[in-house]
């Protein structure tokens, strides 16, 4: 009797995959959508569907080897945009495979410039590791170009970071941004920083080796005083697991930091413009108003919003809207960066700031913070340090 395949739900991964010849191929964490692809499959031609150049099963075997290999962060960054590539080209093989399928695939997204050049680097990352590994014989998107990123230097100054603070009524929040901007930590450092990596005795953190980033060698962060006096209050109340926690005493993820950060910026945006009068016009909110679903519900009941309470849903999206036009939006990796400013600022050799921050390349330094190089009173202060 004949075997037809079927798919199945792999719960460590979150993913649906089908088996065809003993190769798992992987149909992504949507059900319906894993069904649509695997009926598509069962429809190509017998050799086609189970082909070991099926570029799916190349890019399901660099996932695999991400998740063993890399941090949860990292093969999740991974998943996420090869499983999109996977949907616009469920059935392609290796060897028809050519740039501008990728350029069609990202162009159908509305997204920055910056997202746009992951998207670039994902697919071809995967490629290149595969022709690494001796999966493939040559790599069809050697050739691609990938963008470059949008240029981000937001840096804050003591002062600015001090004002940052007053928008901070969280002390949990606030431990996690001065920790970052005390040490130059990256953010993936910060939030997943445990009890037992914290080395008391010579005031760091030690993260081991295959928990750093390349997992090849340990990553030491050195805190200074109040990064220090920071970790050791919490090391009071949480002596087992995550270090940093919010108000539920669950860790902080990358979402929920984010979500800070947006509160923040509105804040900041909405005390700006209620130093300068500004606030939505009548005409401007009457408008709006017509953007919004006239009905709400109420313990299971839907009923018409009142007309003071439209307006009011009005007014407050379109504050926050002004909001965020006129107050900058941070991030832990802006905190990051302003370490590194602030160190080179002061006068601490490039070689150790690169070490501190953990950066293998010395010259990652170079590119990344060539920026001083614009400001006079740095570069003066330097030529006259350069003669003394």
């Amino acid at each position: 009797m004949p075997h037809f395949p079927k798919p199945f739900f792999k719960k460590a991964r979150s993913l649906w995959y089908v088996e065809i010849n003993r190769k798992q191929i992987n149909l992504g964490p949507n059900e319906e959508e894993a069904f649509r692809q695997y009926h598509q499959l069962m429809g190509q031609p017998r050799e086609q569907a189970v082909s070991p150049e099926s570029l799916i099963v190349i890019i399901d075997a660099f996932l695999e080897w991400t998740q063993k290999n890399r941090s949860p962060d990292t093969y999740e960054w991974y998943r996420h945009r090869l499983q999109r590539f996977v949907d616009k080209y469920p059935g392609m093989r290796v060897s028809t495979l050519k740039p501008f399928h990728v350029e069609q695939w990202v162009d159908q997204y509305d997204i920055a410039q910056t997202t746009r050049r992951n998207y670039f680097r994902s697919i071809k990352r995967c490629l290149t590791w595969a022709k690494r590994q001796g999966r493939i014989d040559s790599n069809p998107l050697e050739a691609l170009d990938v963008p470059g990123a949008e240029h981000k230097d937001v840096y804050l100054s003591q002062g600015e970071f001090d004002r940052l603070l007053s928008f901070v009524s969280d002390p949990r929040v606030r431990d996690l941004l001065v920790t970052t901007y005390q040490t130059g930590c990256r953010p993936q450092e910060s939030l997943r920083v445990v009890a037992n990596w914290v080395d008391v005795k010579n005031a760091r953190w030690v993260f081991p080796s295959k928990e750093s980033k390349g997992k090849k060698s340990p990553r030491i962060i050195y805190l200074n005083d109040v990064a220090f006096s920071i970790s050791q209050r919490l090391l009071e109340i949480y002596p087992t697991g995550k270090l940093f926690r919010n108000s539920r005493g669950s860790a902080w993820t990358s979402e929920a930091v984010n979500c800070c950060f947006d509160r923040i910026q509105t804040r900041m945006g909405k005390a700006v413009l209620k130093e300068s009068g500004r606030e939505p016009s009548e005409q401007e909110i009457a408008k709006f108003i017509k953007t919004l679903s006239p009905t709400k519900s109420e313990k299971g009941i839907k009923r018409k919003k009142r007309p003071a309470e439209l307006r009011q849903e009005a007014k407050e999206k379109l504050l926050k809207r002004m909001a965020s036009k006129v107050a900058p939006r941070y991030s832990l990796y802006a905190l990051r960066h302003s370490w590194a400013t602030n160190a080179l600022k002061r006068g601490v050799d490039p070689l150790t700031v690169a070490l501190l921050m953990g950066h293998k390349d010395p010259s990652t330094l170079a590119r990344v913070y060539q920026h001083l190089s614009h400001s006079p009173d740095h570069m003066r202060d330097q030529a006259h340090r350069a003669t003394e």
